[in-house]
């Protein structure tokens, strides 16, 4: 599956469902460790690394080895995210993440048995000349970021988390950027295309929609 194109079609659509940031995490947990083999987790949005962060606990304990990618890790150097301005919204949206090394170097690889946990120190703005790791048996690789969807990134669970712009301005989002959000939700739906939509508008109670009942 490729950045909401996945291979198997999506499935029946479940009711939208009031959860707890607990209940929640353990909906993902049994979601992700259902699947044999390799699962590669797309968590996007605002707040998705605390909620890929929440995940590790129970893959391990179920069994399954949790590997966590942050996307943050794989931006670009300052000088290609900032060619446009430090606060250009499009740019953020399309150009900052580094989406072909991080298929190449993590969801790609992975299949093949290695990957690279961090590519790109962007608070150094310098390499983190990290080297390729094993892949355990029955991992769960736990892939967070901002803007994940319609790049075509391999997958076997999307997750996305909205947020309406006052939310967004609420959680700490710099204004320049709130319009990249908006913009992202028009052009690629990532509300339509994701397997799991978590409306996080009130972090204390999300609600999911579950869109393939197979996962």
């Amino acid at each position: 599956m490729t950045g909401g194109q996945r291979a198997d079609g999506p499935g029946p659509r479940a009711a939208l469902q009031p959860r707890t940031p607990e209940t929640l995490a353990q909906d993902l947990i049994e979601l992700a460790a259902g699947r044999p083999g390799l699962v590669r987790v797309l968590l996007d949005g605002h707040g998705a690394d605390s909620l890929a962060d929440a995940l590790v606990p129970g893959l391990s304990a179920l069994g399954r080895a949790p590997l966590r990618v942050r996307g943050r890790d794989f931006l670009r150097p300052a000088g290609e995210r900032f060619e446009q301005g430090r606060e250009d919204a499009e740019h953020l949206r399309t150009h900052w993440l580094d989406a072909a090394a991080l298929e190449r170097e993590v969801l790609a690889r992975s299949a093949e048995g290695w990957y690279l946990p961090a590519l790109w120190d962007a608070g150094r703005d310098r390499s983190y000349r990290r080297a390729r790791e094993p892949v355990p048996d029955r991992a769960v690789v736990l892939v967070d970021g901002v803007f994940l969807l319609g790049r075509g990134l391999t997958c076997e669970l999307a997750v996305h988390l909205t947020l309406s712009p006052a939310a967004l301005r609420r959680r700490g989002v710099p204004e320049w950027q709130v319009p990249a959000y908006e913009e992202y939700d028009r052009q690629v739906r990532p509300g339509d295309v994701c397997d799991v939509l978590v409306r996080a508008e009130d972090a204390r109670r999300p609600a999911v929609l579950v869109r393939q009942s197979r996962l």
